[in-house]
């Protein structure tokens, strides 16, 4: 068996995930640093996650029909950098509108790709991927950080400059990555997709999965304004994205246990209504510094025990042959959910303010909960 090549792939992982982190906590910063009021704010942020919904399946097809998931990795690196510096052309609305779709579009194709090479060269060793995928986090981290405490130093003209930094890195990591291919299968086709779509509970899963990513539209477009307008610093308000991030990663060395111990639709259900209170917090006493901490802290449910319980239940839902289907139907509704809760945050916050754009968010967890406490089968820990 070849070595595998831990710190290539690490490194992939670490840069990818440090232009998530220099995306979801400054970019509505950003364009508000433009001039943007909130409604262009949340249409801007909501492109990226529209995209969400289309390139990984267009892409998806590609690495499936022509086997060079590399090359795909690679090109769609590139073409993340050059179609997302077109934003030194020009900063209007129909501009920037054009340069996020872009860019997310190729951005997008990138890691699904990645993540087969990545599963191929753990080949016998698959225990190691969270290993690997743990850089991503520290990537995340590192640049929230970073980010912003250069952003208290320096004006927010140079955040274009940070995010191509970055997807350069992208780029030297995709190079310096070796090729895998995965152990070739049979292809059948998925007839019995929509049937088992049918089961009890799958409909009203799929239903939660974009409630809970609508209720994240206020989290993840304007929590950095939202805090920044509190007086709170960027520095510190890059640690605070950096707290949720790393509870979101010890979470995930225990979802083995936590599996092991209580059902999926138990942890569901927990995650549901703990981000309906998450969101609570952050709408109306997020003034006070302790409880924005443990509203952070949160995040381990509402993205690490929901994700890492949400993956299980699919895989469990579906047979061998749906497998990519019901990962893929996960991908785009949690992508429409997104692009939904961006818009509407948008056209709410200055319509109705910050402190009830969060309790719609977490009205929308709180249905989730219900939903999966009526509808989703108990199952056995």
């Amino acid at each position: 068996m070849a070595a595998l090549p831990y710190w290539r792939l690490s490194s992939f992982y670490l840069f990818y995930f440090a232009l998530l982190g220099s995306t979801a906590p400054f970019l509505a910063l950003y364009f508000d640093h433009l001039g943007f009021n909130a409604a262009r704010i949340g249409e801007l942020v909501a492109i990226p996650m529209l995209m969400r919904c289309v390139a990984p399946n267009i892409w998806g097809w590609l690495g499936d029909y022509t086997g060079r998931r590399l090359a795909i990795v690679r090109f769609g690196a590139i073409c993340t950098l050059l179609t997302f510096s077109l934003i030194f052309i020009d900063k209007s609305y129909a501009w920037l509108a054009m340069v996020m779709a872009l860019h997310a579009f190729f951005w997008h194709a990138v890691l699904p790709q990645f993540e087969v090479i990545t599963l191929a060269h753990l080949s016998g060793q698959a225990s190691r991927y969270s290993q690997i995928r743990l850089w991503g986090s520290i990537g995340f981290i590192i640049t929230v950080v970073l980010l912003g405490r250069l952003f208290e130093w320096l004006s927010l003209d140079i955040y274009p400059v940070a995010l191509v930094l970055i997807m350069a890195g992208i780029i030297l990591a995709s190079f310096w990555v070796p090729n895998a291919q995965p152990l070739q299968g049979a292809r059948v086709a998925g007839e019995g997709f929509l049937r088992q779509l049918r089961n009890p509970g799958v409909l009203a899963f799929y239903i939660c999965v974009g409630l809970m990513q609508v209720s994240h539209g206020p989290y993840y477009t304007f929590l950095t304004l939202h805090l920044e307008r509190l007086g709170y610093s960027r520095g510190l308000i890059g640690m605070l994205w950096a707290v949720g991030v790393v509870a979101e990663v010890l979470v995930f060395l225990l979802m083995s246990r936590i599996l092991a111990r209580f059902s999926v639709r138990r942890v569901l259900l927990a995650s549901f209504l703990l981000a309906a209170l998450r969101w609570l917090l952050l709408g109306s006493l997020a003034e006070f510094l302790w409880v924005l901490l443990f509203a952070q802290v949160l995040h381990a449910a509402t993205f690490g025990s929901f994700h890492a319980a949400a993956i299980h239940f699919v895989q469990r839902s579906f047979g061998p042959r749906q497998q990519g289907q019901g990962q893929a139907l996960y991908a785009a509704l949690a992508g429409t959910g997104g692009a939904l809760g961006a818009l509407y945050s948008g056209y709410s916050w200055n319509a109705l303010g910050a402190s009830w754009t969060f309790s719609l968010a977490s009205l929308a967890a709180f249905a989730a909960a219900v939903i999966i406490a009526t509808r989703m089968q108990e199952d056995r820990p």
